[in-house]
């Protein structure tokens, strides 16, 4: 299979082609209470529904199933189903203790999905990117409007719960890592100080993807960032990628691509939503619209690697 730093030369070639939401694809399986506890958990002592990381472990059949749909698709990198496998998301379910585990058998399973794949077609050129989310925590911003200083949670506590879930999708065998759906810089400093202590701790280096989110049309992300100044934040480390995702439409998230295209050292990523939600929390936006706009970043040159949703390749 490919090295991990193989990516590197294939960007110089070409545009990248990443995985779309697995959220969204998990949803299509219409799961029930049943399906998270598997035997495992049957009689665990809380709900379970909802907890999209947990399948990896209790339904490994649909996390590859869904990996091997979006290879099929034109993928050319997957994300491992770990976007809150950390032990700070998992407390909502009483599941900080297989935090390690949840990543480990993530990246397994994207991992065999990778194998497969080159099996039945001979394509070796696919990368399996360890997703780390932002966790559902703020170091930035206190969670109490009348006590402005308080934190839910501290740096060495965000850190180390990113350490534990970089330890796992590495010894699960990913290629890359990535820091996705960052809202506040100083979470995502506390991964990339994860990211280094567990590369130094195991003697490894990775290539590193970083994506942040603009929350709306103020060009900022939630803690009060314009993207010049996120790009600032992270480029003290050597980054494969910079980019933005979530939150988003291609037609709003142009500007602020465009502006990381011109001031970033770094490639460019971009993973735009399907438009903006409606009043019921879904996405109108049509496979054709969508990809007018991203024809329009490629026309232009703003990245080296996007992010498409399932659907445009059906």
């Amino acid at each position: 299979m490919n090295h991990p730093w193989s990516i590197k030369a294939e960007l110089k070639k070409r545009i990248l082609i990443i995985d779309g939401a697995m959220g969204t694809m998990i949803q299509r399986y219409k799961l029930e209470e049943d399906d998270f506890r598997g035997t495992r958990f049957a009689d665990f002592s809380h709900l379970l529904k909802g907890n999209n990381d947990l399948l990896s472990i209790t339904r490994p059949d649909i996390i590859e199933e869904i990996h091997l749909q979006y290879l099929k698709a034109g993928a050319d990198i997957i994300e491992t189903n770990t976007f809150s496998a950390q032990r700070i998301s998992m407390a909502d379910y009483n599941l900080e203790e297989i935090s390690y585990e949840l990543n480990f058998e993530s990246a397994k399973i994207a991992k065999a999905a990778v194998a497969k794949y080159a099996a039945e077609t001979g394509n070796t050129k696919k990368w399996v990117a360890g997703a780390v989310g932002p966790t559902n925590r703020t170091l930035t911003l206190s969670p109490d409007v009348n006590n402005p200083q308080f934190r839910a949670v501290t740096f060495d506590q965000v850190a180390n719960a990113y350490v534990e879930q970089i330890r796992g999708l590495i010894d699960g065998g990913v290629d890359l890592i990535l820091i996705e759906t960052i809202f506040d810089t100083l979470n995502a400093k506390a991964a990339l100080f994860a990211v280094e202590q567990v590369f130094e701790e195991k003697k490894v280096k990775l290539p590193v993807m970083i994506s942040g989110t603009i929350t709306d049309a103020s060009g900022r992300t939630l803690s009060g960032q314009t993207v010049e100044a996120f790009l600032n934040s992270v480029s003290h480390i050597d980054l494969l990628s910079i980019g933005l995702n979530c939150a988003l439409g291609a037609k709003e998230m142009r500007p602020y691509i465009e502006e990381l295209s011109e001031k970033a050292p770094f490639n460019i990523s971009a993973y735009p939503n399907a438009g903006l939600p409606n009043q019921f929390g879904e996405y109108d936006e049509t496979p054709e619209h969508m990809g007018h706009h991203m024809s329009d970043f490629l026309h232009h040159g703003f990245f080296k690697y996007c992010r498409w949703l399932l659907w445009y390749y059906s």
